[in-house]
């Protein structure tokens, strides 16, 4: 049986608390839905912020919602280097000892003290696909993307949940060496 999972290309983006929205964009701001992602309940805001490293800066970083507990930036090893920092790969949430940055929002600035990232790849598995399919949470899987300049992709993290839909991410430098795109299918070979 072929498992096959859709890709989502995952650009630079940064998840923010309740505090740091606050900070960034007015006491009780609340963020606007511009679009639905993937996974069941998150979505792309349609409020930005500036990111500013030692190096160099991104003026208009998507915010993802809804607000999560602690604020994480999520880079590509590309981004890092432009903006100066050195982030460790990461799974999502796992931000102690990462270096921090500095967010610009149109209310005020937030120096992170930590929670820059290079997110590890990883597919989201609902339970009864991971089920099917035989597969543990926090297993490392290895995923084929095929096409003109097809790669095997080692490492990838299962991470099962009933609040999960099926897809791989995989962050911009990895899209550009493969070619894959946002809705390609991958295939896990084990």
């Amino acid at each position: 049986m072929m498992k096959q999972v859709p890709v989502g290309v995952s650009a630079r983006h940064i998840h923010l608390s309740k505090e740091h929205i606050a900070v960034l964009f007015g006491e009780g701001y609340e963020l606007n839905e511009m679009k639905a992602l993937s996974q069941p309940g998150q979505y792309a805001a349609a409020e930005t912020v500036a990111v500013i490293g030692t190096k160099g800066k991104f003026d208009k970083v998507r915010i993802l919602g809804p607000a999560r507990g602690a604020t994480q930036l999520e880079v590509s090893r590309t981004d890092a280097f432009a903006l100066g920092v050195n982030p460790p790969v990461r799974e999502s949430g796992n931000i102690q000892g990462t270096p921090g940055i500095k967010l610009i929002g149109p209310a005020g600035e937030v120096e992170m003290a930590e929670g820059v990232i290079i997110a590890a790849r990883h597919i989201h598995f609902h339970t009864s696909d991971a089920a099917k399919w035989g597969i543990n949470d926090k297993q490392l899987l290895r995923v084929r993307v095929g096409g003109e300049r097809g790669l095997t992709f080692d490492h990838v993290v299962a991470r099962v949940s009933d609040s999960y839909a099926l897809d791989m991410h995989i962050d911009t430098d990895e899209a550009n060496a493969s070619g894959a795109k946002t809705g390609d299918l991958a295939e896990i070979i084990d």
